[in-house]
């Protein structure tokens, strides 16, 4: 197997995707070693890593799936989660997977650590895979003299990260790196010179690297910011996600062409990722049982949508075949589905903003709120006010908006298409969406877990991304 190093690793959604590429009927890719600063992702990524170490016939453990079922579709406990990973028939998988994931985080500091940790994991290997990439910040001109006065530049560490990057291709000059990273990178500038140039530029390494696209073949030649960005929808991911990822081949590989990513003939919606999902309804808010209150605020549901047409009901379509093998190869049981608590007069916003998207195919806007639901902000009216798109529901029929880890603080912008459930999207619909399987299981808080799953590269594009770095290496230089 082609050893594969995942650094800023976040939950292991590229590490997921690389671990499922296949060459015949054996894995391709093994991760020996991921790297990643979050406690939390962290503990996402050990547990994954020994479900795979424990696996027997495409399944977990038993008792993996028991764990699951008690949690009746909630977060296990953390407790039992532990009790879990005590079990013999993982234990052993567990304990080489706390030594494959280092909680740690990369800079000046760590970097004999990081280097001691990937000589190891490597253990001598010369064609082998890194993927991950520094978060975009780290692009504000990493190491480049003309900033060394910048007072906030120094006192930012997020700069030493893509330096560190570089680092780590230097000295260790995987034959392949697999890089991602947010879509305004390609629009960022300094001075007159576009930043994917000095990216570009860095990466090559004075022409140890040849840079390539995933979608556009002759990229090498004359980049453009269109060149890397990958529409995740175009590739069977049901999310309007576009990022820059960049593939990156050791020149003495030879020019070896290597093929595209192929486009689907059609996109999946919210709908079929989603639909089959159990109906959940949000928690009020400071009601504790207040039945009066609540009957309240559902009369003032009706009151607000009094004025709307016939509403269409919801009716879920259920998952594409293909889609379905992957999010459900084992038919778990659904975890990480709890509708989080709302305030009562956001319920009644989500109501009307849901029976309002299903009549008119698009999101309420400040102007198609009745008077009683706009909130009293004293912003409120005036011109640019951030409320105009403050409420957005996710569309039925169509891909969902980026995925973003913003979701840990509200669910706002991720209103669940049914107007009957009143809610945000739960962890596991924002997971489906970024095509995490269903027996993918995240650690930490409920705030954590969207933070994770918004952070990741989807895995079903991670996938498909591997299986074209895999052809590749398999071809001869």
């Amino acid at each position: 197997m082609i050893p594969v190093v995942d650094i800023f690793a976040g939950p292991g959604g590229l590490n997921e995707g690389f671990s499922s590429v296949q060459h015949g009927s054996e894995p391709f890719f093994q991760v020996v070693s991921s790297v990643e600063m979050d406690e939390r992702a962290c503990d996402t990524l050990r547990l994954r890593s020994a479900l795979r170490k424990s696996s027997t016939s495409d399944r977990f453990p038993d008792s993996y799936y028991d764990l699951l079922d008690r949690a009746e579709l909630r977060t296990p406990s953390q407790s039992a989660v532990d009790a879990f990973l005590g079990r013999p028939e993982i234990a052993d998988a567990y304990e080489e997977a706390r030594h494959e994931v280092q909680h740690m985080e990369l800079g000046p500091e760590s970097r004999g650590e990081t280097d001691a940790e990937i000589s190891r994991a490597l253990d001598g290997a010369k064609d082998w895979v890194l993927i991950g990439g520094p978060p975009c910040q780290a692009y504000s001109i990493a190491g480049r003299s003309r900033r060394k006065n910048d007072e906030d530049f120094l006192k930012d560490k997020k700069h030493f990260l893509f330096k560190e990057y570089l680092h780590i291709l230097r000295e260790f000059e995987p034959a392949v790196f697999v890089m991602e990273n947010v879509k305004g990178l390609l629009s960022s500038t300094h001075g007159d010179i576009r930043m994917i140039e000095l990216i570009l530029e860095d990466l090559s390494l004075g022409d140890r690297y040849d840079i390539r696209s995933f979608v556009v073949h002759d990229a090498t030649q004359a980049p453009v910011p269109s060149d890397f960005v990958i529409r995740s929808e175009d590739y069977g991911v049901p999310q309007r996600r576009h990022r820059v990822i960049l593939l990156g081949v050791r020149r003495d590989r030879g020019a070896i062409p290597h093929r595209l990513l192929s486009e689907r003939a059609e996109q999946i919606s919210v709908t079929q990722a989603i639909g089959d999902l159990p109906v959940r309804r949000s928690p009020i808010s400071g009601a504790n049982g207040d039945a009066a209150r609540t009957w309240q605020t559902m009369r003032e549901f009706g009151r607000a949508l009094v004025q709307q047409p016939r509403i269409p009901g919801w009716r879920p379509s259920g998952l594409p075949v293909d889609f379905r093998e992957w999010i459900s190869p084992d038919d778990a049981p659904i975890s990480l589905h709890e509708a989080r608590r709302h305030m009562d007069m956001d319920l009644a916003r989500y109501s009307f903003a849901a029976n309002f998207a299903a009549a008119h195919g698009r999101s309420p806007r400040l102007a198609d709120f009745p008077k009683q639901l706009i909130p009293n902000h004293r912003n409120v009216g005036k011109k640019d006010t951030p409320f105009i798109d403050r409420f957005k529901v996710q569309q039925r029929d169509e891909p969902s908006t980026t995925i973003v880890s913003h979701m840990a603080k509200d669910g706002h912008y991720y209103i669940h298409p049914d107007p009957k459930q009143m809610r945000s999207f739960t962890v596991r619909e924002a997971a489906r969406l970024q095509t995490f399987p269903d027996n993918y299981l995240f650690r930490g808080s409920r705030t954590n877990q969207f933070q994770q799953v918004g952070n990741a590269v989807p895995p079903l594009l991670a996938r498909q991304l591997g299986e074209i770095v895999r052809d590749l290496i398999l071809t001869k230089p």
